[in-house]
């Protein structure tokens, strides 16, 4: 079948359909590159120059764009790349990109002929795959670089650790495959209740690693750490890491406080803002309901803004009365229901605001922010999916770009 045509529509649409889609959008989403980059730069000074680091841009980067991220990421220094796809893969070697391009998710026997034309690093668990793809690259005289994963815990993707010593024996004796990495993933490396249990899995991971070892097979990069691990298991940096979410400015647990304890001098920057406007203000009377269903009265004289952003923008109905935004450097509170376009903010004891004005929902603006974690406690998940939702939605716009992005 080749490369999945749906998805080649997307990689060819993925940086042009909001610009087509949403030229005159009231809302935006903002993302500092440099921001991006010098996140990575206190990564890698923190985890130290003889630690590499794959830098995690699957699902489109978090929601801040796959392409353009990578791409800032490559010129602050990263030369690994972690996606979950192979089309990811693809879209990135088609933008350009060079460097090892990981997909952590795998293949299936459809994508063999990509990954091997465009040079990717496939993460593999089964047999069937494992020897399908030797096969084919084989029969075209190449040789792919492939990864193994070790499930030491987490109960999702991954060989079990008994199961490491035939895999790898059975990898190094296929032609056309070459084992360049041995990799496992942390379930709770954030969570202060389980730090046996994280310290207990990375020994399961690293016996693996000495057996290995002991076969004098080649060597292979070993990686394990996530930004959790990478942040309070430094015994588990081992020879790479893997930040996601604390390349995009944010800590995996949510606690900047208790991260700031293990690591003080790390500094993380949000990458990511979004922004609407005023577009209406109405003087209300006390007892006016506002928007479906009137769950918000009005219990006094009120100024109330209209923002033409909803839940059709990934503002999502959940944050109905429960959610504020910044204007004029000021918290406003969401009242009454979120609408698919629109939502409503209470701006009486705010100074005089007017029609046009910014409004931040997530950001900065002035002394104030709204983060990322904020909006996650609103709607009771986590910032990663608060980031992947509202970059998902709405336009993109690269601030502290170059030209060297296109």
């Amino acid at each position: 079948m080749g490369f999945n045509a749906g998805k080649q529509a997307a990689v060819a649409g993925m940086e042009k359909n909001s610009l087509i889609m949403k030229i005159f959008s009231f809302n935006r989403i903002e993302i500092d590159i440099a921001a991006l980059q010098d996140n990575f730069y206190s990564i890698q000074q923190h985890v130290g120059p003889h630690v590499k680091i794959m830098a995690v841009v699957k699902s489109d980067a978090y929601g801040h764009g796959m392409i353009q991220c990578a791409k800032g990421l490559y010129r602050a220094g990263a030369r690994t790349f972690g996606v979950a796809e192979v089309w990811e893969g693809v879209a990135l070697r088609r933008a350009g990109l060079q460097g090892e391009i990981v997909i952590l998710l795998g293949g299936v026997a459809e994508s063999y002929e990509e990954i091997i034309n465009y040079n990717l690093t496939p993460v593999v668990y089964d047999l069937d795959f494992v020897t399908g793809l030797s096969h084919v690259s084989a029969r075209k005289n190449s040789t792919v670089n492939v990864q193994l994963k070790v499930d030491v815990g987490m109960g999702r993707l991954g060989i079990l650790p008994n199961e490491a010593e035939s895999y790898i024996s059975l990898i190094n004796r296929l032609p056309g495959i070459s084992l360049s990495g041995l990799l496992s993933h942390f379930p709770v490396a954030d969570e202060a209740w389980a730090l046996e249990k994280t310290r207990q899995q990375l020994s399961l991971f690293k016996n693996v690693l000495a057996s290995q070892k002991e076969q004098k097979k080649a060597s292979a990069v070993a990686h394990i750490a996530n930004s959790a691990a990478m942040i309070y298991f430094p015994e588990a940096h081992l020879d790479m890491i893997r930040p996601g979410i604390s390349l995009y400015g944010y800590f995996p647990d949510a606690s900047p406080a208790r991260a700031k304890t293990a690591v003080p001098a790390m500094e993380l920057q949000p990458v990511m803002s979004f922004k609407t406007r005023v577009v209406q203000i109405k003087e209300l009377e006390a007892g006016c309901g506002i928007s479906y269903g009137h769950t918000f009265i009005t219990r006094r004289k009120s100024r109330i803004a209209v923002l033409p952003v909803g839940y059709g923008d990934g503002y999502q109905r959940k944050l109905s009365s429960r959610a504020e935004v910044l204007i004029r450097g000021k918290r406003a509170p969401v009242c009454g229901r979120v609408c698919m376009n629109a939502t409503m903010v209470d701006i009486t004891d705010l100074p005089p605001v007017e029609t046009g004005e910014e409004v931040v929902l997530m950001g900065r603006q002035g002394d104030a922010e709204i983060s990322a974690d904020e909006i996650a406690q609103w709607l009771e998940t986590i910032s990663y999916e608060v980031l992947c939702l509202f970059g998902s939605f709405n336009e993109r716009i690269y601030l502290n770009n170059d030209k060297n992005i296109n």
